[in-house]
């Protein structure tokens, strides 16, 4: 049975700031109008209902194609992605690069890179229940907007705001689920993030067999030949 994705949007208590909740109406507003990428970029940059937005230094909203509808969502930008304004540039960049490559993959050429959250969390911490919820509006009009036939989730803080997933991501890795995007149900693959396979290269052999199923995946769609522009 399909898994269903996002749980509902977690709202503060009585004991938090009634803004919190406020910021997520008003989130959920400005996506829903949003009909394109360019659109939803700019509606981001120009959002102040969140906090972490105010002491990022760039909105990290996207990299690479989306036209072939295979979309990666990592968890949030760290140092070098808040200077750059683009997703996985740093050293986790440069392993994901490789990963993809693996596989016939490229940002440059067929692949599209997001985070679950676009803007910096303060020392790279973790987002609070009511960061994630600000932003998780954006994030499922990304996905509606991109239309993605398969999607990577790269770590367990991706999978746990796109699936709604609790378990640790040695126990969800390596296993397709699906995810309900504009009436039908998406592959959806999730993996070990590039920076925690920088601490333990051990484990590199296990993402490589995520990737062998990814490769596998989007052979059987034809993703690669079907989306290819005539030549």
């Amino acid at each position: 049975m399909p898994l269903r994705p996002f749980p509902p949007l977690q709202r503060p208590t009585t004991a938090e700031s009634a803004t919190g909740t406020d910021a997520i109406g008003r989130a959920s507003e400005i996506a829903a109008a949003c009909n394109s990428l360019s659109e939803l970029k700019a509606a981001m940059e120009s959002f102040e209902g969140s906090a972490i937005k105010k002491l990022a230094k760039n909105t990290v909203f996207a990299d690479g194609t989306p036209d072939y509808r295979i979309m990666c969502i990592g968890e949030a930008p760290g140092r070098e992605e808040d200077l750059a304004g683009l997703p996985f540039v740093g050293r986790a960049g440069k392993l994901l690069d490789k990963m993809l490559a693996s596989i016939g993959l490229d940002r440059k050429t067929n692949t599209y890179i997001t985070n679950v959250l676009n803007w910096r969390p303060p020392e790279n911490r973790e987002p609070s229940p009511e960061e994630a919820a600000i932003s998780l509006p954006f994030l499922r009009r990304h996905i509606e907007l991109v239309a993605p036939e398969i999607i990577i989730l790269l770590g367990a803080v991706s999978a746990r705001h796109v699936m709604g997933r609790t378990d640790g991501i040695m126990r969800l890795r390596g296993k397709w689920l699906e995810y309900h995007v504009t009436g039908r149900m998406v592959p959806v693959m999730p993996t070990l993030h590039p920076a925690y396979l920088l601490r333990r290269s051990i484990d590199k052999k296990l993402a490589w067999r995520d990737l062998q199923e990814i490769d596998s995946k989007i052979k059987s769609l034809r993703l690669l030949e079907r989306n290819a522009a005539p030549g």
